[in-house]
Protein backbone atom coordinates (compact mmCIF):
# COMPACT_ATOMS: atom_id res chain seq x y z
CA UNK A 1 0.00 0.00 0.00
CA UNK A 2 1.52 3.59 -1.01
CA UNK A 3 1.04 6.35 1.35
CA UNK A 4 -0.21 9.59 0.79
CA UNK A 5 2.14 11.87 -1.70
CA UNK A 6 2.60 15.68 -1.42
CA UNK A 7 3.15 15.90 -5.00
CA UNK A 8 0.57 13.62 -6.40
CA UNK A 9 -2.47 15.52 -4.17
CA UNK A 10 -4.91 16.58 -6.38
CA UNK A 11 -6.58 19.91 -5.57
CA UNK A 12 -10.08 19.47 -3.49
CA UNK A 13 -13.16 21.11 -5.41
CA UNK A 14 -14.03 22.90 -2.60
CA UNK A 15 -11.11 24.17 -0.94
CA UNK A 16 -7.78 25.97 -2.30
CA UNK A 17 -4.83 23.83 -2.24
CA UNK A 18 -3.00 25.73 0.23
CA UNK A 19 -4.52 26.70 3.66
CA UNK A 20 -3.72 31.03 4.19
CA UNK A 21 -3.00 31.66 7.65
CA UNK A 22 -2.65 35.26 8.02
CA UNK A 23 -2.25 38.44 6.03
CA UNK A 24 -3.51 40.83 3.50
CA UNK A 25 -4.41 39.77 -0.05
CA UNK A 26 -2.62 42.65 -1.84
CA UNK A 27 -0.77 43.13 -4.65
CA UNK A 28 3.05 42.62 -5.07
CA UNK A 29 3.07 45.91 -5.80
CA UNK A 30 2.40 47.32 -3.01
CA UNK A 31 -0.14 49.94 -1.82
CA UNK A 32 -0.42 52.70 -4.42
CA UNK A 33 1.06 56.53 -4.00
CA UNK A 34 -0.49 59.11 -2.26
CA UNK A 35 -0.29 61.70 -4.68
CA UNK A 36 -2.63 64.31 -2.66
CA UNK A 37 -0.81 63.29 0.53
CA UNK A 38 2.63 64.38 -1.19
CA UNK A 39 1.10 67.67 -2.49
CA UNK A 40 0.10 68.53 0.82
CA UNK A 41 3.44 67.96 2.57
CA UNK A 42 5.20 70.18 -0.49
CA UNK A 43 2.66 72.87 0.20
CA UNK A 44 3.29 72.55 4.00
CA UNK A 45 6.97 73.01 3.34
CA UNK A 46 6.69 75.93 0.98
CA UNK A 47 4.53 77.71 3.47
CA UNK A 48 6.71 77.47 6.41
CA UNK A 49 9.31 78.28 3.87
CA UNK A 50 7.79 81.32 3.29
CA UNK A 51 6.80 81.97 7.13
CA UNK A 52 10.77 81.26 8.40
CA UNK A 53 12.24 83.94 5.45
CA UNK A 54 9.65 86.49 6.65
CA UNK A 55 10.46 85.87 10.26
CA UNK A 56 14.27 86.73 8.78
CA UNK A 57 13.11 89.97 7.06
CA UNK A 58 10.94 91.25 10.68
CA UNK A 59 14.25 90.71 12.65
CA UNK A 60 16.10 92.42 9.90
CA UNK A 61 13.65 95.63 10.14
CA UNK A 62 13.69 95.51 13.76
CA UNK A 63 17.45 95.60 13.71
CA UNK A 64 17.39 98.87 11.30
CA UNK A 65 14.81 100.73 13.63
CA UNK A 66 11.42 100.14 11.66
CA UNK A 67 8.96 98.36 14.24
CA UNK A 68 5.76 98.73 12.77
CA UNK A 69 7.10 96.70 9.40
CA UNK A 70 9.00 94.41 11.78
CA UNK A 71 5.58 93.64 13.72
CA UNK A 72 4.00 92.92 10.55
CA UNK A 73 5.92 90.60 8.87
CA UNK A 74 5.99 88.92 12.10
CA UNK A 75 2.73 88.53 12.48
CA UNK A 76 2.09 87.50 8.50
CA UNK A 77 5.07 84.63 9.82
CA UNK A 78 2.95 83.44 12.49
CA UNK A 79 -0.31 83.37 10.32
CA UNK A 80 1.30 81.05 7.70
CA UNK A 81 2.47 79.18 10.14
CA UNK A 82 -0.68 78.85 12.23
CA UNK A 83 -2.01 78.35 8.90
CA UNK A 84 0.10 75.43 7.77
CA UNK A 85 -0.53 73.38 11.74
CA UNK A 86 -4.55 73.87 11.92
CA UNK A 87 -5.19 73.16 8.32
CA UNK A 88 -2.39 70.73 6.70
CA UNK A 89 -0.64 68.84 9.70
CA UNK A 90 -3.74 67.84 10.63
CA UNK A 91 -4.92 66.32 6.96
CA UNK A 92 -1.39 64.87 6.99
CA UNK A 93 -1.66 63.07 9.98
CA UNK A 94 -5.25 61.69 8.97
CA UNK A 95 -3.34 60.19 5.83
CA UNK A 96 -0.32 58.70 8.10
CA UNK A 97 -0.31 55.29 9.43
CA UNK A 98 0.33 54.49 13.08
CA UNK A 99 -0.18 50.61 12.85
CA UNK A 100 4.00 50.52 13.42
CA UNK A 101 3.32 52.26 16.97
CA UNK A 102 1.13 48.96 17.55
CA UNK A 103 4.00 46.78 16.95
CA UNK A 104 4.86 44.71 19.83
CA UNK A 105 8.63 43.83 20.10
CA UNK A 106 10.86 41.56 21.84
CA UNK A 107 14.28 42.41 22.87
CA UNK A 108 17.36 39.87 23.55
CA UNK A 109 21.01 41.30 23.89
CA UNK A 110 23.46 39.24 21.63
CA UNK A 111 27.10 37.95 22.56
CA UNK A 112 28.00 40.72 20.40
CA UNK A 113 25.89 43.63 22.21
CA UNK A 114 27.41 42.36 25.98
CA UNK A 115 30.59 42.75 24.47
CA UNK A 116 29.69 46.38 23.18
CA UNK A 117 28.49 47.44 26.23
CA UNK A 118 31.18 46.30 28.37
CA UNK A 119 33.27 48.32 25.76
CA UNK A 120 30.91 51.55 26.39
CA UNK A 121 31.38 51.11 30.18
CA UNK A 122 35.08 51.37 30.71
CA UNK A 123 35.18 54.47 28.09
CA UNK A 124 32.75 55.47 30.05
CA UNK A 125 34.67 55.21 33.27
CA UNK A 126 37.84 56.34 31.24
CA UNK A 127 36.20 59.48 29.72
CA UNK A 128 35.05 60.52 33.74
CA UNK A 129 37.96 60.03 35.76
CA UNK A 130 40.03 61.49 33.27
CA UNK A 131 37.63 64.26 31.76
CA UNK A 132 39.38 63.64 28.27
CA UNK A 133 37.38 65.31 26.02
CA UNK A 134 38.30 63.26 23.07
CA UNK A 135 36.36 60.12 25.27
CA UNK A 136 33.61 61.86 25.73
CA UNK A 137 33.19 62.28 21.69
CA UNK A 138 33.90 58.42 21.42
CA UNK A 139 31.62 57.78 24.25
CA UNK A 140 29.19 59.79 22.50
CA UNK A 141 29.59 57.88 19.09
CA UNK A 142 29.06 54.44 20.91
CA UNK A 143 25.90 55.80 22.52
CA UNK A 144 24.53 56.67 19.37
CA UNK A 145 25.40 53.38 17.42
CA UNK A 146 23.09 51.57 19.90
CA UNK A 147 20.20 54.77 18.76
CA UNK A 148 21.10 53.98 15.33
CA UNK A 149 21.14 50.61 15.45
CA UNK A 150 17.04 50.66 17.31
CA UNK A 151 16.19 53.17 14.93
CA UNK A 152 17.54 50.67 11.90
CA UNK A 153 15.84 47.37 12.72
CA UNK A 154 12.74 49.13 13.50
CA UNK A 155 12.39 51.02 9.99
CA UNK A 156 13.56 46.89 9.12
CA UNK A 157 10.96 45.65 10.86
CA UNK A 158 7.73 47.70 9.92
CA UNK A 159 5.64 47.41 7.51
CA UNK A 160 6.60 44.00 6.50
CA UNK A 161 3.44 41.32 6.45
CA UNK A 162 4.34 37.34 7.10
CA UNK A 163 2.92 34.58 6.57
CA UNK A 164 2.36 30.88 6.63
CA UNK A 165 0.66 28.94 3.61
CA UNK A 166 0.60 24.93 4.96
CA UNK A 167 -0.44 21.85 2.72
CA UNK A 168 -4.08 21.26 3.08
CA UNK A 169 -3.84 17.40 4.06
CA UNK A 170 -1.49 16.90 6.61
CA UNK A 171 -0.46 13.43 7.92
CA UNK A 172 1.70 12.34 11.23
CA UNK A 173 5.38 11.17 10.37
CA UNK A 174 5.50 12.53 6.94
CA UNK A 175 7.63 15.65 5.58
CA UNK A 176 5.18 18.41 4.25
CA UNK A 177 6.51 21.43 2.08
CA UNK A 178 4.69 24.78 3.67
CA UNK A 179 5.07 27.90 1.85
CA UNK A 180 6.75 31.00 4.47
CA UNK A 181 6.32 34.57 2.14
CA UNK A 182 7.44 38.02 3.76
CA UNK A 183 5.70 41.50 1.45
CA UNK A 184 6.97 44.41 1.70
CA UNK A 185 4.77 47.10 1.67
CA UNK A 186 6.98 50.15 2.25
CA UNK A 187 7.00 52.60 -0.70
CA UNK A 188 11.03 53.42 -0.45
CA UNK A 189 13.12 51.12 1.46
CA UNK A 190 14.03 47.72 1.22
CA UNK A 191 14.52 45.65 4.58
CA UNK A 192 17.40 42.99 5.35
CA UNK A 193 18.30 39.96 7.13
CA UNK A 194 15.35 38.72 8.19
CA UNK A 195 13.92 35.79 9.73
CA UNK A 196 10.69 34.41 10.20
CA UNK A 197 9.85 32.21 13.76
CA UNK A 198 7.15 30.54 15.69
CA UNK A 199 7.07 32.26 18.57
CA UNK A 200 4.34 31.14 21.16
CA UNK A 201 2.62 33.73 23.75
CA UNK A 202 1.72 30.64 25.84
CA UNK A 203 4.36 29.29 28.42
CA UNK A 204 2.65 26.01 28.76
CA UNK A 205 3.16 25.97 24.98
CA UNK A 206 6.46 26.32 24.65
CA UNK A 207 7.65 23.94 27.57
CA UNK A 208 5.57 21.60 25.89
CA UNK A 209 1.92 21.20 26.86
CA UNK A 210 0.63 17.44 27.29
CA UNK A 211 -2.50 15.98 26.52
CA UNK A 212 -4.37 13.22 27.81
CA UNK A 213 -2.82 10.92 25.49
CA UNK A 214 0.65 12.47 26.33
CA UNK A 215 1.21 14.04 23.04
CA UNK A 216 1.88 18.54 22.58
CA UNK A 217 -1.73 19.55 21.92
CA UNK A 218 -0.05 22.87 21.79
CA UNK A 219 3.01 22.46 19.74
CA UNK A 220 3.98 24.72 17.17
CA UNK A 221 4.02 24.68 13.66
CA UNK A 222 6.55 26.54 12.90
CA UNK A 223 9.73 25.17 14.14
CA UNK A 224 12.27 25.96 12.06
CA UNK A 225 13.53 29.60 11.43
CA UNK A 226 12.93 31.07 7.99
CA UNK A 227 16.02 33.18 6.93
CA UNK A 228 15.61 36.16 4.07
CA UNK A 229 18.77 37.57 3.47
CA UNK A 230 16.84 40.84 1.19
CA UNK A 231 13.05 41.86 1.05
CA UNK A 232 12.69 44.92 -1.88
CA UNK A 233 10.52 47.21 -1.66
CA UNK A 234 7.14 46.67 -2.69
CA UNK A 235 8.12 43.14 -3.50
CA UNK A 236 7.38 39.83 -1.87
CA UNK A 237 9.75 36.99 -1.28
CA UNK A 238 8.95 33.25 -0.79
CA UNK A 239 10.95 30.78 0.37
CA UNK A 240 9.46 27.08 1.27
CA UNK A 241 10.45 25.15 4.44
CA UNK A 242 9.85 21.32 5.25
CA UNK A 243 7.65 20.76 8.31
CA UNK A 244 7.36 17.50 10.31
CA UNK A 245 4.55 16.54 12.33
CA UNK A 246 5.61 13.60 14.69
CA UNK A 247 1.94 13.14 16.50
CA UNK A 248 -1.78 13.26 14.78
CA UNK A 249 -4.12 16.10 16.62
CA UNK A 250 -4.42 19.89 16.37
CA UNK A 251 -1.82 22.14 15.88
CA UNK A 252 -1.61 25.25 16.76
CA UNK A 253 0.65 28.86 16.21
CA UNK A 254 -0.41 31.68 19.00
CA UNK A 255 2.28 33.54 17.21
CA UNK A 256 4.15 34.57 14.82
CA UNK A 257 7.76 36.73 15.08
CA UNK A 258 9.53 38.74 12.37
CA UNK A 259 13.38 38.52 13.44
CA UNK A 260 16.54 40.22 13.02
CA UNK A 261 19.51 41.51 13.98
CA UNK A 262 19.89 44.28 11.35
CA UNK A 263 22.75 46.53 11.08
CA UNK A 264 25.10 45.22 13.56
CA UNK A 265 23.89 42.59 16.09
CA UNK A 266 24.07 44.07 19.37
CA UNK A 267 20.53 43.36 19.98
CA UNK A 268 17.90 40.90 18.27
CA UNK A 269 14.73 42.41 18.12
CA UNK A 270 11.51 40.15 17.42
CA UNK A 271 8.27 41.74 16.23
CA UNK A 272 5.39 39.83 17.22
CA UNK A 273 2.47 39.26 15.38
CA UNK A 274 -0.90 37.45 16.14
CA UNK A 275 -2.34 34.39 14.54
CA UNK A 276 -4.87 32.25 14.95
CA UNK A 277 -3.23 29.90 12.50
CA UNK A 278 -4.30 25.74 12.62
CA UNK A 279 -3.12 22.64 11.44
CA UNK A 280 -4.89 19.04 11.73
CA UNK A 281 -2.71 16.67 11.33
CA UNK A 282 -3.92 12.93 10.07
CA UNK A 283 -3.19 10.16 11.74
CA UNK A 284 0.04 8.23 9.56
CA UNK A 285 -1.86 5.87 7.26
CA UNK A 286 1.50 3.91 6.59
CA UNK A 287 0.69 0.17 6.96
CA UNK A 288 1.80 -1.61 10.39
CA UNK A 289 2.68 -5.36 11.26
CA UNK A 290 -1.14 -5.44 12.81
CA UNK A 291 -2.45 -4.37 9.43
CA UNK A 292 -0.47 -6.70 7.61
CA UNK A 293 -1.75 -9.23 9.99
CA UNK A 294 -5.38 -8.41 9.41
CA UNK A 295 -5.94 -7.57 6.09
CA UNK A 296 -6.22 -11.25 4.49
CA UNK A 297 -8.43 -11.87 7.14
CA UNK A 298 -10.65 -9.09 6.35
CA UNK A 299 -10.51 -9.70 3.03
CA UNK A 300 -11.51 -13.51 2.93
CA UNK A 301 -14.22 -13.26 5.55
CA UNK A 302 -15.10 -10.06 3.26
CA UNK A 303 -15.43 -12.21 -0.38
CA UNK A 304 -16.94 -15.23 1.80
CA UNK A 305 -19.94 -12.62 3.21
CA UNK A 306 -21.05 -11.24 0.29
CA UNK A 307 -21.55 -13.23 -2.78
CA UNK A 308 -22.02 -12.19 -6.97
CA UNK A 309 -20.26 -12.35 -9.99
CA UNK A 310 -16.49 -12.36 -9.71
CA UNK A 311 -13.58 -14.03 -10.17
CA UNK A 312 -12.99 -16.15 -7.21
CA UNK A 313 -15.21 -19.73 -6.56
CA UNK A 314 -17.04 -19.17 -4.11
CA UNK A 315 -19.69 -22.51 -3.75
CA UNK A 316 -21.64 -24.86 -5.82
CA UNK A 317 -25.58 -25.28 -4.70
CA UNK A 318 -28.30 -25.96 -6.69
CA UNK A 319 -30.09 -24.63 -9.51
CA UNK A 320 -32.98 -22.03 -9.01
CA UNK A 321 -34.68 -20.79 -11.82
CA UNK A 322 -33.70 -17.07 -11.48
CA UNK A 323 -29.72 -18.42 -12.51
CA UNK A 324 -28.25 -17.82 -15.60
CA UNK A 325 -27.41 -21.06 -18.10
CA UNK A 326 -23.81 -19.54 -18.12
CA UNK A 327 -23.15 -20.80 -14.63
CA UNK A 328 -24.39 -24.29 -14.72
CA UNK A 329 -21.28 -26.81 -12.96
CA UNK A 330 -22.15 -29.66 -15.55
CA UNK A 331 -19.05 -31.70 -13.64
CA UNK A 332 -21.50 -31.34 -10.12
CA UNK A 333 -24.53 -31.80 -12.36
CA UNK A 334 -23.16 -35.17 -13.67
CA UNK A 335 -21.77 -35.95 -10.24
CA UNK A 336 -25.33 -35.48 -8.29
CA UNK A 337 -27.48 -35.85 -11.30
CA UNK A 338 -29.23 -32.24 -10.33
CA UNK A 339 -28.93 -28.75 -11.70
CA UNK A 340 -25.94 -27.21 -10.29
CA UNK A 341 -24.64 -23.68 -10.33
CA UNK A 342 -21.71 -22.00 -8.70
CA UNK A 343 -21.14 -19.03 -7.10
CA UNK A 344 -18.83 -16.56 -6.78
CA UNK A 345 -17.03 -13.94 -4.85
CA UNK A 346 -18.23 -10.71 -5.41
CA UNK A 347 -15.16 -8.03 -6.06
CA UNK A 348 -16.65 -4.92 -7.73
CA UNK A 349 -18.89 -4.15 -4.91
CA UNK A 350 -17.26 -4.41 -1.79
CA UNK A 351 -19.07 -2.43 0.72
CA UNK A 352 -17.46 -1.91 4.44
CA UNK A 353 -18.68 -0.03 7.67
CA UNK A 354 -15.72 0.66 9.53
CA UNK A 355 -16.40 1.06 13.18
CA UNK A 356 -14.26 2.62 15.92
CA UNK A 357 -15.26 1.94 19.29
CA UNK A 358 -13.50 4.85 21.29
CA UNK A 359 -14.54 2.69 24.70
CA UNK A 360 -11.20 1.41 26.47
CA UNK A 361 -12.53 -0.68 29.79
CA UNK A 362 -9.68 -0.15 32.44
CA UNK A 363 -9.65 -3.50 33.68
CA UNK A 364 -6.99 -3.02 36.00
CA UNK A 365 -4.76 -1.73 33.38
CA UNK A 366 -2.78 1.57 33.59
CA UNK A 367 -3.52 4.37 32.06
CA UNK A 368 -0.50 4.27 29.73
CA UNK A 369 -1.27 0.74 28.51
CA UNK A 370 -5.00 2.34 28.08
CA UNK A 371 -4.02 5.59 25.92
CA UNK A 372 -1.45 2.89 23.69
CA UNK A 373 -4.20 0.39 22.70
CA UNK A 374 -6.34 3.90 21.41
CA UNK A 375 -3.72 4.81 19.45
CA UNK A 376 -2.95 1.76 18.28
CA UNK A 377 -6.50 1.34 17.00
CA UNK A 378 -6.75 5.07 15.77
CA UNK A 379 -3.64 4.18 13.66
CA UNK A 380 -5.25 0.47 12.68
CA UNK A 381 -8.61 2.71 11.87
CA UNK A 382 -6.51 5.13 9.61
CA UNK A 383 -4.69 2.65 7.80
CA UNK A 384 -7.39 0.57 7.17
CA UNK A 385 -9.82 3.31 6.02
CA UNK A 386 -6.80 4.29 3.15
CA UNK A 387 -6.94 0.44 1.89
CA UNK A 388 -10.01 0.92 1.44
CA UNK A 389 -9.52 4.50 -0.43
CA UNK A 390 -7.02 2.68 -2.71
CA UNK A 391 -9.07 0.21 -3.97
CA UNK A 392 -11.72 2.03 -4.56
CA UNK A 393 -14.04 1.06 -1.91
CA UNK A 394 -17.52 1.98 -1.13
CA UNK A 395 -16.91 2.93 2.67
CA UNK A 396 -19.48 4.26 5.44
CA UNK A 397 -17.05 4.83 8.89
CA UNK A 398 -19.27 5.08 12.57
CA UNK A 399 -17.73 6.10 15.90
CA UNK A 400 -18.93 7.69 18.91
CA UNK A 401 -20.80 10.52 17.94
CA UNK A 402 -19.73 10.61 14.16
CA UNK A 403 -21.56 8.60 11.15
CA UNK A 404 -20.75 9.06 7.34
CA UNK A 405 -22.56 7.79 4.79
CA UNK A 406 -22.12 4.76 2.85
CA UNK A 407 -20.53 6.03 -0.55
CA UNK A 408 -17.09 5.94 -2.48
CA UNK A 409 -14.12 5.55 0.07
CA UNK A 410 -12.73 8.89 -2.05
CA UNK A 411 -15.67 10.82 -1.09
CA UNK A 412 -15.28 10.37 2.50
CA UNK A 413 -11.45 9.67 3.51
CA UNK A 414 -10.68 13.17 4.33
CA UNK A 415 -13.59 13.32 6.63
CA UNK A 416 -12.88 10.22 8.14
CA UNK A 417 -9.41 10.94 8.86
CA UNK A 418 -9.99 14.64 10.33
CA UNK A 419 -12.17 12.64 12.96
CA UNK A 420 -9.34 10.60 13.81
CA UNK A 421 -7.15 13.01 13.87
CA UNK A 422 -8.46 14.97 17.05
CA UNK A 423 -10.35 11.49 18.35
CA UNK A 424 -9.91 10.73 22.05
CA UNK A 425 -10.85 7.83 24.66
CA UNK A 426 -15.07 7.93 24.78
CA UNK A 427 -17.12 6.24 28.36
CA UNK A 428 -18.24 2.69 27.79
CA UNK A 429 -20.90 2.29 26.03
CA UNK A 430 -23.05 -0.51 24.58
CA UNK A 431 -25.48 0.78 22.26
CA UNK A 432 -22.63 1.65 19.20
CA UNK A 433 -22.20 -2.07 19.02
CA UNK A 434 -26.15 -2.83 19.37
CA UNK A 435 -27.12 -0.75 16.46
CA UNK A 436 -24.52 -2.39 14.65
CA UNK A 437 -26.46 -5.84 14.89
CA UNK A 438 -29.21 -4.26 13.06
CA UNK A 439 -27.46 -4.46 9.87
CA UNK A 440 -27.00 -8.10 8.61
CA UNK A 441 -26.61 -7.13 4.83
CA UNK A 442 -23.06 -4.89 5.29
CA UNK A 443 -19.66 -6.25 6.15
CA UNK A 444 -18.49 -4.30 9.12
CA UNK A 445 -14.88 -4.08 10.48
CA UNK A 446 -14.58 -3.19 14.13
CA UNK A 447 -12.33 -2.11 16.11
CA UNK A 448 -12.98 -2.45 19.95
CA UNK A 449 -11.53 -3.08 23.44
CA UNK A 450 -14.37 -4.47 24.60
CA UNK A 451 -14.41 -7.57 26.38
CA UNK A 452 -14.93 -10.64 23.88
CA UNK A 453 -17.74 -11.98 25.80
CA UNK A 454 -19.34 -8.13 25.91
CA UNK A 455 -19.89 -8.30 21.56
CA UNK A 456 -23.88 -9.05 20.40
CA UNK A 457 -23.90 -13.01 18.80
CA UNK A 458 -24.99 -11.86 15.48
CA UNK A 459 -21.98 -9.64 14.81
CA UNK A 460 -19.98 -12.51 14.82
CA UNK A 461 -21.72 -13.74 11.48
CA UNK A 462 -21.19 -10.37 9.45
CA UNK A 463 -18.59 -8.59 11.05
CA UNK A 464 -14.63 -9.11 11.46
CA UNK A 465 -13.71 -7.55 14.73
CA UNK A 466 -10.41 -6.96 15.89
CA UNK A 467 -9.55 -6.55 19.63
CA UNK A 468 -7.14 -3.63 20.25
CA UNK A 469 -5.63 -5.80 23.67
Amino acid sequence: MSSPDFVKRQRSPDRGFWRKARGLRQSAKGVPIDWAGWRSFAIAVVALGCALLLALYSSVAAEDGRIWAAGIFALIALAVAGWVAFTVVPALARRTSLQWLAYRMDYRLTREGMVYLAGIFVVALAAVNTGNNLLFMTLACLLAGILISGIISHVVLSGVELRLDLPEHIFAGQPVLALAELINHKQMLPSFSLRLVGASTSRVARAGAKSKHGKQSASEILTTPVYFPYLPRQQRAQQGVELLFPHRGIYRQDTLGLQTRFPFGFLEKTRQVESSMEAVVYPSVAPSEEFYEILPLVSGELESLVRGRGHDLYSIRDYQTSDSARHVDWKATARTGALQVREFAREDERRVLLVLDPAIPSDGKSREAREAAFEKGVALCASLAWHFHEINSVLAFRSAGVETRMAPAGEIIYDILHYLAAAKPADLDRSLLGDLAEMPQTFKIILTAQPRGSIPTSLWSTSYIAFLD
